[in-house]
Order: C-alpha cells, then sequence, then structure tokens
C-alpha cells in the first residue's frame, strides 16, 4: 500500500520561508494529480495546492504568488515551497492525491509562523 511522509515542517517567523517534501512509497506521484493540504485546529482539511500528471498547477486564493508546488517523478516526491509566511499559515500540512482516499493520510508536518 501507499504511503506517504510528510517532512520539512517547523518554527518560522513571520516572513520567512520553509518547503516542505512528500515522500511517496511507490512509483506513483508522475501518474496522479498530487496535492498539499492543510489543517488548522478545529477546521476540516483544506486543498492548498496541486499538481496534475502534465504539471499544470493550482492555488488557493490565499496563497498564490507565495507558494510553489512542484514534483521530482525519478525521487517520487512532491514538495511545497512557501515564502512569506503569515501568522495565519500555521496549521498541520499534509500531502496526498486531489481527490484523496481518506484512508491514506500521513502523520503530517507542523508549520508554526511566529511573530
Amino acid at each position: 500500500q501507499v504511503q506517504l511522509v510528510e517532512s520539512g515542517g517547523g518554527l518560522v517567523q513571520a516572513g520567512g520561508s520553509l518547503t516542505l517534501s512528500c515522500a511517496v512509497s511507490r512509483s506513483i506521484v508522475s501518474l496522479l494529480t498530487m496535492g498539499w493540504y492543510r489543517q488548522f485546529p478545529g477546521k476540516q482539511r483544506e486543498l492548498v495546492a496541486r499538481i496534475t500528471q502534465g504539471s499544470n498547477t493550482y492555488y488557493v486564493d490565499s496563497v498564490k504568488g507565495r507558494f510553489t508546488i512542484s514534483r521530482d517523478d525519478a525521487k517520487n516526491t512532491v514538495y511545497l515551497q512557501m515564502n512569506s509566511l503569515k501568522l495565519e499559515d500555521t496549521g498541520v500540512c499534509y500531502c496526498g492525491w486531489v481527490p484523496m482516499r481518506d484512508d491514506s493520510w500521513g502523520q503530517g508536518t507542523q508549520v508554526t509562523v511566529s511573530s
């Protein structure tokens, strides 16, 4: 079964940057639409960015111009470059397919933005 492992989160000051990585246990990144989701306390997970097999990308309005999703098919890895981080970006970030199977989520990686 496919395993998703997120990494790269941490504590960063507002205006700073982080790069998140999602390692996929099987060679499927090139075949699927992959995305990054985030979850704020008490809220549902929401899609932040996605990248298709043809490398078309989508971003929610709140992160446009600040976040960049990319993939490395040879490494079966998806990345999220986050720049100009804001306090409201604080939350747990998850990678996954779009649409996502609810039984396949990884542990996520915590992003905390401080003032």
